[in-house]
């Protein structure tokens, strides 16, 4: 089967009198039949090359879904009265949504089906949902494209029947005023943005409902929440820079929304509610964040009293508020820690870490008035944990580890932290695990580096069930910590953005090669992979250093960075200006055009590469990794396959429904081990 080939239509481009041809411009016309068979083809195409790798596919989606305990629960979470859980029947895709009164040895009431939900569509997510306060309705938002569109519904919980409320084009957020009246926010049509925070009362016409906020920068998206309290309806907006929060006291609902404190350039804060205040993590006096209270009447800055002050080298990440303690997760030397104050006296104790690499965090506490908080808890040899630390005296009692079904033995994986020392001599972590029984440490193991590098998300050491399948044929896996990410503080994240995102593609580079030179993988078996802003990174390392790799796994990858800055009609591109820049700016797009992967693809030999893509992406719109791989295989000057598979019922995440993931992951790992043999 010959390879597609996307015809050229030439589209010009003068930006800051630079001029650029794209000759795959017409590739983004969606309702265009070429594209769509275009689309088709590249997927046939790709079903064909990787056709002799089929029965290797389905031994890895056996193999991984042999790993999973079908019939299981989530641990239950009591609030306002009610048992709350997921649970999972085998063989089935998709989650029951459950709950019981009082205790556990209640009958089981089931709040959606979501088997049921997803028949009529070929996606289908339950994104979220809320409980009126008298526990008797339920809102919920569910996704029927995989766009990240969502409609939200009411289902009355006394008789079953779902309400003929339907709220369209809706975020997931869903917060209850009173029993009839619920916040919810919009997004724009064309750009996806979250603008506006809409009221609906039960039983009315949408068209009825009534504006509360629009927000008018179109930098910023804004959101609606309620606190755990129940007091408080809290309206957020958001760039990467800056924020902004106004609050509704229920009881004293009459005052309307008032500002906490007005947006100001580069002013970060984030606010919880307590029964006397709020507390706030905030970047006022430092770039690691600070902790102040301040109380429910004076509120202005000058009035936050510092309750955890700035550390250079400790990034305060995240907090929880409760009646008598506050929880606080920070990450110090790129390994996570709870801190633990008393609210009455602010006497702390630290829960160190325990071992050399993992994830921790604070998981759901919807209860104010307790004194356990429960974290998740995983490594890369220690299964998911659900773990509630009493507060009192910082005993912990685990309620669930995930189970991984078959033959696996946590002793038989090993993990470590290793550091790799970066162009301009900056040292890069990276979390390590492989098999004791097929890692050698003599330039003989394959290995799989991951990267993300970018908002300042920071991918933690994770454990991965089906990570095993690799592992276990022999495979070295890697999370490199590059800059870009807040692994190592706030700094981290500065120093991989802008006109410094360089920084995140040689960090990767740089660590593979120390793996290389440190003999965990042979210099022929190196593969790489990452997905969205990691998929940026996939492409521009190979544009630098195309022979270090065998092969790349780029997922729904963003590669046209220059053409979707510059296009504020695309989804979200408004937003991103202060992650990468504003390319208005010549000197910002001078910089994005230096790395760029699709503008900067030329007539060279390039790695195998397998790109993915969901034509219903709205995150990273279809069309990118599409143009992408015509534009790879017209100038690359090799025979390594190039490859797009194209989900054409789903977006950016992928399918819906943990068994159909599998299949996807089944196919990337066919083809990484297929390139190995």
């Amino acid at each position: 089967m010959k390879q597609p080939i996307a015809k050229k239509i030439a589209h010009q481009f003068v930006e800051h009198s630079i001029k650029r041809t794209d000759e795959y411009y017409w590739l983004k016309e969606k309702t265009n039949q070429n594209v769509l068979d275009y689309v088709n083809a590249e997927n046939d195409y790709t079903d064909f090359c990787l056709k002799d790798t089929e029965e290797l596919q389905k031994d890895l989606y056996s193999e991984m879904r042999g790993r999973i305990k079908e019939d299981d629960n989530s641990v239950p979470y009591l609030k306002n009265g009610y048992w709350y859980y997921t649970r999972f029947e085998e063989g089935n895709e998709h989650a029951f949504y459950c709950r019981k009164k009082g205790n556990l040895e209640a009958d089981e009431e089931i709040l959606l089906n979501e088997n049921e939900l997803a028949k009529p569509h070929p996606y289908y997510e339950v994104v979220s949902f809320s409980v009126s306060p008298d526990n008797k309705v339920l809102a919920f938002s569910e996704d029927i494209t995989g766009r990240r569109i969502y409609q939200i519904k009411f289902k009355n919980l006394e008789t079953g029947k779902v309400y003929r409320d339907v709220l369209e084009s809706t975020t997931s957020d869903l917060a209850w005023m009173d029993n009839a009246t619920l916040f919810y926010s919009l997004k724009e049509e064309e750009t996806l943005r979250p603008f506006q925070v809409m009221k609906h009362v039960l039983n009315t016409p949408a068209d009825n409902d009534e504006i509360i906020y629009t927000e008018q920068d179109d930098t910023f998206i804004t959101g609606v929440s309620k606190d755990k309290l129940g007091r408080f309806i809290f309206i957020g907006a958001w760039s990467t820079l800056s924020t902004e929060y106004q609050f509704l006291d229920i009881e004293n609902k009459e005052k309307g929304f008032e500002v906490l404190h007005p947006r100001t350039k580069e002013l970060e804060y984030y606010p919880e509610a307590s029964e006397t205040g709020f507390y706030i993590k905030h970047n006022k006096d430092g770039e690691n964040f600070s902790l102040s209270f301040c109380d429910h009447e004076n509120k202005t800055i000058a009035h936050w009293k510092t309750i955890l002050p700035h550390n250079a080298s400790i990034l305060l990440e995240d907090f929880e508020v409760f009646k008598a303690y506050l929880v606080i997760q920070e990450k110090e030397n790129g390994l996570t820690q709870l801190r633990v104050f008393e609210t009455k006296n602010h006497t702390h104790n630290v829960i160190p870490p325990k071992e050399e690499t993992f994830t921790l965090s604070i998981g759901n506490n919807p209860n104010y008035d307790t004194q356990v908080v429960r974290i998740g808890y995983s490594s890369m040899t220690t299964p998911a944990s659900v773990i509630e630390i009493n507060l009192t005296n910082f005993s912990e009692d685990v309620k669930k580890t995930a189970e991984v079904l078959g033959d696996f033995d946590a002793d038989n994986y090993k993990s470590e932290r290793i550091w790799a020392t970066a162009t301009d001599d900056v040292k890069i972590p990276m979390s390590v695990v492989y098999n004791k029984k097929t890692f050698k440490k003599d330039g003989t193991n394959s290995i799989l580096m991951y990267g993300y590098g970018s908002y300042g998300y920071t991918v933690d050491p994770y454990f991965s069930s089906v990570r095993l399948s690799l592992l276990d044929r022999g495979f070295v896996f890697v999370i490199c910590h590059i800059r870009g990410s807040e692994y190592l503080g706030r700094n981290w994240y500065e120093e991989g953005k802008f006109l410094k995102k360089m920084n995140t593609f040689t960090d990767f580079i740089a660590g593979t090669k120390h793996m290389i030179a440190e003999n965990y993988c042979s210099k022929d078996k190196v593969y790489a992979m990452g997905g969205s802003a990691g998929g940026l990174l996939m492409g521009a390392i190979v544009n630098l250093e195309p022979s270090l790799w065998r092969g790349i796994v780029s997922n729904v990858p963003f590669v046209d960075v220059v053409t979707t800055m510059m296009d504020d009609t695309i989804p979200l591109t408004t937003g991103e200006y202060e992650e990468w820049g504003n390319p208005n700016d010549k000197t910002y797009f001078e910089y994005m055009l230096s790395y760029s992967p699709y503008d900067n693809i030329e007539a060279k030999a390039y790695p195998n590469m397998l790109i993915t893509s969901g034509l219903h992406d709205s995150q990273v719109q279809y069309w990118e990794p599409t143009k992408y791989v015509a534009k790879l295989r017209a100038l690359k000057t090799d025979n390594n396959l190039v490859l797009l598979k194209t989900n054409t019922d789903a977006g950016h995440g992928g399918s819906a429904g943990r068994f159909e993931h599998l299949k996807e992951i089944a196919v990337e790992y066919a083809f990484i081990l297929s390139l190995n043999e």
